[in-house]
This record gives structure tokens, C-alpha cells and sequence, in this order.
């Protein structure tokens, strides 16, 4: 659990979760984080045994290691559930603010 506490790294969980991605790939998708942030996040991932590392010459692929996210399937479809319906909730507020008013 501690692993996935971070928002940051849940995020890079996603991103793996349903196909391989290269570190770069990774990287470049999580922008406002600095390529040595996400790499140490990637290590905690992976010390975690929440996703494993594939290397092809100097490149890294990571993908989600789901039979050790078994146990933690449940909280993470509920994180992510809720981390969705946020997102809905903010995006009905802002088509709301921006209809225009009928007086």
C-alpha cells in the first residue's frame, strides 16, 4: 500500500497496467516531474513487485505485474473509480460555468 500512496506513482501504475511502456514513453506522459523523480518512482514500483522490467539493449519496458496487484485489485479499481468520477464531477462544474446565462 505504501507503494501506491503516491499519486504519482498510482499514475505510472495506470500507464502500465494494460500494456508495456518504455521509461521514456513513461516520461514523456508524466510531464511535470523531473526524469529522475519518475525513475525513482519506477524503482519503488518495481522493489514493490507491482511491476516488472524488461530490458532490450539500453532501453527499459515496464508493465504492471497483475498477479501481485491481486490482493490490492479491489483498492485500486476504488482509487481509480474515484479518481474518474473527480474527474467528472470537474468537468461538469466547468461546462456549467461556462453555459451562458438566461435571465
Amino acid at each position: 500500500m505504501e507503494a501506491i500512496a503516491s499519486p504519482r506513482r498510482r499514475q505510472i501504475l495506470r500507464l502500465v497496467w494494460g500494456a508495456e511502456r518504455s521509461a521514456g514513453e513513461i516520461a514523456s506522459t508524466v510531464r511535470d516531474v523531473s526524469w529522475p523523480a519518475v525513475s525513482q518512482n519506477l524503482r519503488v514500483l518495481k522493489a514493490s513487485g507491482l511491476i516488472t522490467e524488461r530490458r532490450q539493449g539500453t532501453r527499459r519496458f515496464y508493465k504492471a505485474d497483475r498477479r501481485a496487484l491481486g490482493p490490492l485489485a479491489v483498492v485500486l479499481r476504488q482509487m481509480w473509480t474515484r479518481d474518474l468520477d473527480r474527474l467528472r464531477e470537474l468537468a461538469e462544474e466547468e461546462a456549467r460555468a461556462r453555459r451562458p446565462r438566461r435571465d
